[in-house]
């Protein structure tokens, strides 16, 4: 038996399925968390509480690292309480952004690690800088700064995950060396195409497909996935084809990865103020957060989803689409091409041509069965790369085997 202890600020997030298979095959597991995590059935959790927030004097640029190492202690507390409690993890699967692993080596020091690595923070190549209609978020050393408690969990870290080619290159060499690429993916038997799927509009109409729909998701309607060249697309779209309409799921939320909005308002206020004498609002449906069953069914009914983002975390939603048998027209940023080759399962385009975002949009619209091969494609290339069962969990398990020496 192999033991294994979880430690995510927001447990399970991208370490459910992980467990889950772990657990099915009698392995023993237990989590920590913050008091955000979710519990799962058949696993202690710890969790914990930091108790203080960062000294409100100290140096702008140490804030996050105090922060990383005032959770890195709280997290140790709660590790201590599974020890006491006789766990004696074999393998830890953790999430460093928030600083919980730092410390972990000193309570198990015979343990075996596997640090996930979603982000490391740069100044250049990246989200930062990339859109130069909106400043950086962070001054330059400000922004280094932020890897401090990644870069010591990091070094911790006997093994090392990234889920993208693109993420994993934004590791220093150092610890690329120690890094594998093991994404998620999808559950394709859940997430696929509902040739029965219906949308029914805020004012009552029902959207079957038969009729162009664009569709575009976005947690937190920012810049920073393209929301602001999407909806600059829209005028000419819609003109062009009286009879489309668009779905937009996503929130319009003031905090989000990039720049805050001016003046206290959301991004999905700030740029819909653009467009709007230009636009039939009646056919923009801002559907906010939904039911994963509405948001297939919107996939489902999709002529052609757009997914823009600048060089940073590659979505979910852009996998999902692709299951869902998309025509996904997508920015030529780094994230997206590791998913989507031009021609063959998708489309690129130039991030900042929202013109040419338009006319692409345009002729999905009228010549819907051209691009019915990068439809299936895209399904296809899930399927083979990307699928939950198939993959991710044989190369999970492979890697904790490997490490815990089984």
């Amino acid at each position: 038996m192999i033991n294994i202890l979880f430690a995510h600020n927001n447990f399970p997030a991208q370490f459910g399925f992980v467990a889950e298979a772990a657990m099915a095959r009698g392995y023993r597991c237990a989590a920590i968390a913050s008091p955000t995590g979710r519990p799962m059935p058949g696993m202690p959790m710890e969790k914990w509480s930091a108790g203080r927030s960062s000294s409100p004097s100290i140096l702008k640029d140490a804030i996050r690292a105090e922060a990383d190492l005032i959770r890195a202690q709280a997290a140790a507390d709660a590790a201590l309480r599974l020890r006491h409690q006789g766990f004696e993890p074999d393998v830890i699967v953790g999430h460093p952004g928030w600083g919980e692993t730092i410390y972990l080596r000193e309570i198990f020091p015979k343990a075996r690690q596997i640090i996930y690595a979603e982000y490391y923070y740069r100044t250049a190549d990246g989200d930062v800088g990339f859109d130069p209609e909106f400043g950086p978020a962070s001054a330059p050393m400000e922004l280094h700064a932020k890897n401090i408690g990644l870069a010591l969990a990091l070094s911790e870290a006997d093994a090392i995950v990234a889920p993208t080619p693109f993420q994993a290159s934004r590791l220093p060499d150092v610890f690329r060396q120690r890094t594998e690429i093991l994404h998620e993916g999808v559950d394709t038997a859940r997430t696929r195409k509902n040739p029965e799927a219906r949308w029914v509009t805020a004012d009552g109409r029902v959207l079957d497909g038969s009729r162009p729909i664009i569709t575009f998701v976005s947690r937190k309607l920012e810049p920073l996935r393209g929301y602001h060249i999407f909806m600059r697309s829209l005028p000419r779209l819609l003109e062009a084809v009286p009879d489309a309409d668009v779905i937009i799921i996503g929130e319009a939320a003031r905090a989000g990865y990039g720049a805050a909005a001016p003046g206290g308002r959301t991004w999905a206020e700030v740029i819909l103020d653009e467009i709007r004498d230009k636009v039939d609002l009646s056919r923009i449906h801002f559907a906010g957060r939904v039911p994963y069953e509405s948001f297939i069914n919107a996939l489902s009914l999709s002529w052609a989803h757009v997914y823009f983002t600048y060089p940073f975390v590659m979505s979910w939603s852009l996998l999902e689409a692709m299951a869902c048998e998309c025509l996904v027209i997508g920015s030529a940023t780094a994230p997206v091409r590791d998913a989507i080759t031009a021609g063959e399962n998708g489309l690129l385009l130039d991030f900042f041509d929202h013109g040419g975002l338009s006319q692409t949009l345009i002729e999905a619209c009228r010549s819907p069965r051209t691009f019915d091969q990068l439809r299936l494609a895209a399904r296809q290339t899930v399927e083979t790369r990307y699928d939950r069962a198939g993959v991710s969990v044989s190369g999970w398990m492979s890697l904790i085997q490997r490490l815990a020496g089984r």
